[in-house]
């Protein structure tokens, strides 16, 4: 009925006057190496991969999965996928999910918390009666996005393929004919999105009597998605003495107070830190510029890019009209994009990410709807055209590149109408130890009146309309990616005298994009001598300067004419643009 509560006419079910079916949660059997492990060799994995754990009596972690206790086919098939070896957030989760406990694990993007819940459910399953005609399924995994829910159900194809075990994959935006039939053929695992799940469960073609293990995945893009209310009324539809699974990238008091709800006595287990970073391969770039600056920027940046021989970028956007136009203009550049965003049909949105995930078209234009649950390894470059409407969603777009151990690289263009996002987004920097530009930080220290501001860092440095520094283009010359010299035109380069990027050689972003030694030329801080944001390899900062900002009279600024960063020539004072 229009205007009605999602899950409205869903009514909680009476389960103490309920015949249950007995379960069996507890799985896990502690193997004897895992067991003999000294108190000093755990408090040493765990400082090792920054792992913290909450509650009592936590399993060690393994160090396979043979010590997990799988049965020999599903390590066969794990060997077969690759998976050699758990990852942290597997090693220390796996023992507490096999456990049957109630478990909270928070790990960022790309870690591996999918497995952490999918080989558990095929153990927890396999030692449950069979499905009969009518059960609905016995193992509920909610997700908030069709791509996400479609990532999942790949990853329990692969596992539960061998053993038996049938998904089915529940979302909106495609025809609930064939979902249907896969649940009335029964399937032992449903992921689902809440709203298409809420349609089933209120139209009688699906139920949860049988439930007994229930995930939650990306618990906190669901709350900011506004799902809470139907992830309640879902819940309240399963036996009480489930096992509960949450799997967040963060933990804001949102999810912690849902999981205060309806998890009993849970575990908890943090690969990281607890408040809200970003992966630690990224490197991160932000361009602080005005609007109509950036397709300038996009462009050039596009041409850099396509001449490195692993190329695969995410270009992400506010507006679906946006997405839209940029890919068209990218398209009439010369390089093949497409985009998606949820306008698309599923079909189109289907295709256009199997093109981008095998190669076939390098550059992808997206919404948010692509930010969680895009499973693409080899995505190197990462692009925030439009900047989103949190640092959580930020966190989440640039966790797209830097998957399974890999490195990568996120440019975002900021502008003035993003400055109350300025804090959060320094904060985000600073704990991965990325660069600040002073611009930034102003936006930062006075959000409120940022249009008022006038620039405190003009002055000096290098030869033509370069900010930071000398060279043609923002961040000093040299080469944007490459080693190139100060004279070269390119962006994020050293240049002759710049101070945010030390002077003359091979430096990009401090230090190389594949050089070996930082550019030096002087000790300004962001740049030459004994400098900042790294000498290493892939980009990758290594270490913050020891020098304070400035080399010689210029002051993160320069050029004879204005800077497209905001520096005037000369120390003159100016009205930022």
């Amino acid at each position: 009925m229009k205007g009605s509560q999602p899950g409205g006419r869903l009514r909680k079910p009476d389960w103490s006057s309920a015949q249950l079916i007995p379960i069996t949660k507890n799985f896990y059997r502690e193997h004897p190496s895992v067991a003999a492990k000294s108190p000093a060799e755990v408090a040493e994995f765990h400082k090792t991969h920054e792992i913290a754990l909450l509650g009592d009596n936590i399993p060690n972690p393994i160090n396979t999965f043979l010590e997990a206790g799988l049965n020999p086919v599903m390590v066969q098939t794990l060997n077969r996928m690759g998976w050699t070896a758990p990852t942290p957030i597997q090693a220390q989760g796996l023992p507490m999910a096999l456990s049957g406990r109630d478990v909270v694990g928070i790990a960022q993007t790309g870690s591996g918390k999918t497995g952490s819940f999918i080989l558990p459910a095929l153990v927890h399953i396999a030692a449950q009666e069979p499905l009969g005609r009518g059960d609905g399924p016995i193992c509920l995994v909610v997700v908030p996005t069709r791509e996400l829910a479609q990532q999942v159900a790949q990853v329990a194809n692969e596992l539960g393929r061998p053993m038996n075990v049938r998904n089915c994959c529940v979302y909106g935006g495609a025809p609930k004919g064939p979902q249907l039939r896969d649940l009335e053929r029964g399937a032992e695992i449903c992921i689902a999105t809440p709203g298409r799940l809420i349609d089933f469960l209120e139209m009688g073609k699906m139920n949860l009597r049988r439930c007994t293990y229930l995930v939650f995945d990306e618990a906190d893009r669901m709350l900011d998605m506004g799902f809470e209310p139907q992830i309640r009324k879902v819940t309240d539809q399963i036996r009480p003495d489930r096992q509960v699974l949450m799997w967040s990238a963060t933990w804001p008091k949102e999810v912690k107070s849902l999981a205060e709800d309806y998890l009993r006595e849970y575990i908890q287990v943090n690969i990281g830190a607890t408040q809200l970073s970003a992966n630690h391969m990224i490197m991160q770039i932000v361009d602080v510029c005005a609007e109509y600056e950036k397709e300038m920027k996009l462009e050039a940046l596009l041409q850099d890019i396509m001449k490195e021989k692993q190329n695969k970028t995410i270009i992400f956007t506010e507006t679906k009209k946006k997405s839209d136009e940029l890919a068209r203009k990218i398209k009439h550049d010369g390089y093949p994009a497409r985009c998606i965003h949820g306008d698309k049909t599923q079909q189109e949105r289907d295709w256009v990410l199997s093109e981008f995930k095998h190669g076939r078209m390098p550059i992808l234009v997206a919404t948010d709807v692509a930010s969680r649950g895009l499973d693409v390894s080899d995505i190197k470059f990462v692009i925030n055209y439009d900047y989103p409407q949190s640092s959580e969603d930020y966190v989440h777009r640039i966790g797209r590149t830097g998957r399974a151990g890999q490195t990568g690289t996120a440019y975002t263009f900021f502008t003035p109408q993003n400055s109350k996002q300025a804090k959060d987004l320094v904060e985000v920097l600073r704990e991965a130890q990325q660069a600040v530009s002073p611009k930034l930080q102003m936006y930062a220290d006075s959000a409120r009146d940022y249009g008022r501001q006038r620039n405190r860092w003009g002055g000096g440095g290098g030869g033509r309309s370069s900010g930071y520094g000398g060279g043609d283009r923002s961040y000093g010359g040299g080469s944007r990616f490459g080693s190139q010299n100060g004279s070269s035109r390119g962006s994020y380069g050293g240049g002759g005298g710049s101070s945010y990027r030390g002077g003359g050689g091979a430096s990009s972003y401090g230090g190389g994009y594949k050089a070996a030694a930082p550019a030096s030329n002087g000790a300004s801080a962001y740049g030459g001598g004994a400098s900042s944001f790294g000498a290493a390899s892939n980009g990758l900062p290594t270490s913050f300067g020891k020098s304070a900002a400035g080399s010689g009279d210029a002051q993160n600024g320069g050029g004879a004419r204005q800077s497209r960063w905001g520096g005037y020539s000369n120390g003159a004072a100016q009205p930022d643009r």
